[in-house]
């Protein structure tokens, strides 16, 4: 599958096949002026992936500075070993009363990105984004749209039927059912957004590519080294304590220098490109900040019209995948037995409790999004009035825990109880009803 081709970096090296370039001279797309503006390079859709990263990674440090959390651990029976995590928010095993409703910071940061003459703008997308359901309530007790083994669009269903009629935002709907705090359960993790003022980053002509999908969908494509540097200046001034989010509209990053060789839809991890864990001299409080960056992308820039391939892969489902991620790796440090996925056995075999990863771009529709509706530029139809957030597997699933009484029972009865991810029965591949497999 061609979209999956993801790694995890500590200093954002990887190796990946070179990608003939194909150089398109778009007509209506953008205004060109060849004296002054690089031609428009159509990225076709075989090369057009959907990748993530992470960068850095620490074990957690006796802080305060950082954002709140809990260790847990689970015994795997399958290799023997029990294996510790960092999560945020607080311990669902152990809390009592309020205290098991926890509200974490998010500071948002738009960044105004010009190349090549053109701006892309994420201000433009800061009220949509704050009115999903990674920041509004919504009710999950159904969705009126999944993915199928095609990666196409399917008829939804009964989703978390336990928090039926509660409102919720995505990523506490997620976590309540990941362990089974669902109902009148007094667990929560809440995410309260600060909107902060706009960043301006212009990216010289040989850092980065205007480029358009074959919707004729334009998009900034920017050398993905050089785009963690820029971050990493950014992250000097969060604050630690929050969940720094920084967030683009409609870019992606690529590797070695080929536009082709794309696409990063986001990444997480710490103080920004993983240059360290915190400060030094810390006299035992060391500054722990971690941090995400991600794009806000249009319909048709990966979604097929008339929910086709990659339906999903629309506005909030690249944010969907790294605020998940931060939530159950915060520090990106929680080792598991390495797993592979068969939906996409090319993946590799990855030993980090990263749970959007092994998913991808497995998701569902959720709440009313009027924002960027229309027609694609080629007049195609992508858009179909929802929000899109990707699904999300469980620590059982990770664990290969059987029975599964940690989380949130499948929509129908299972011999295994508990769901292994988000979606449970609408998960449309077996290998995500059960605890993942091994690799070999």
């Amino acid at each position: 599958m061609l979209f999956r081709n993801e790694v995890h970096l500590s200093a954002l090296v990887v190796r990946v096949s070179t990608i003939a370039m194909i150089l398109f001279m778009a007509v209506g797309a953008f205004p060109v002026n060849a004296a002054s503006t690089p031609p428009v390079q159509t990225i076709r859709d075989d090369q057009l992936k959907l990748m993530f990263t992470t960068t850095g990674g620490a074990d957690v440090l006796p802080t305060t500075r950082t954002v709140p959390h809990w260790w847990g651990s689970t015994f795997n029976p399958d290799d023997g070993i029990t294996y510790g995590y960092n999560m945020v928010g607080v311990d669902p095993n152990t809390c009592k009363g309020s205290a098991c409703d926890a509200t974490i910071q998010v500071d948002i940061t738009p960044i105004i990105v010009n190349l090549g003459g053109k701006t892309f703008d994420a201000t433009n997308v800061t009220s949509a984004t704050l009115a999903s359901p990674q920041f509004a309530l919504n009710d999950y007790g159904t969705t009126p749209a999944s993915t199928n083994t095609g990666y196409a669009k399917a008829p939804g269903g009964i989703l978390s039927q336990a928090d039926a009629g509660v409102p919720l935002q995505l990523l506490d709907a997620e976590m309540r059912a990941q362990f089974n705090q669902t109902g009148a359960s007094n667990y929560h993790l809440r995410l309260h957004p600060n909107l902060l003022p706009a960043v301006t980053i212009d990216v010289p002509q040989n850092q980065g590519a205007l480029l358009q999908s074959e919707r004729r969908v334009p998009f900034a494509g920017i050398e993905i080294n050089w785009w963690g540097s820029r971050i990493n200046n950014l992250e000097q001034k969060a604050d630690p304590t929050h969940l720094a989010l920084y967030l683009t509209n409609d870019v992606v990053l690529y590797y070695g220098n080929d536009p082709s060789n794309c696409c990063v839809g986001g990444y997480h991890g710490l103080r920004g490109v993983g240059y360290g864990p915190g400060s030094s001299d810390s006299k035992g409080n060391a500054v722990v900040q971690t941090f995400a960056w991600t794009s806000y992308f249009s319909p048709g820039l990966y979604a097929r019209p008339d929910g086709g391939f990659f339906w999903n892969a629309q506005d909030i489902f690249a944010i969907t995948h790294e605020i998940a991620e931060w939530a159950d790796d915060p520090f990106v440090s929680n080792l598991v037995e390495p797993w592979q996925t068969p939906t996409a056995p090319e993946f590799g075999c990855l030993g980090i409790m990263e749970d959007s990863d092994p998913i991808d771009p497995l998701g569902f529709a959720i709440g009313t999004n009027p924002f960027l509706q229309g027609p694609n530029p080629n007049g195609s139809q992508s858009a179909d009035g929802y929000y899109h957030s990707e699904d999300f597997v469980f620590l059982p699933w990770f664990m290969r825990t059987a029975p599964n009484t940690i989380s949130e029972p499948t929509q129908s009865l299972s011999a295994d109880i508990g769901r292994y991810s988000f979606l449970g029965n609408l998960n449309p591949f077996p290998s995500f009803h059960q605890p993942a497999t091994g690799c070999g």
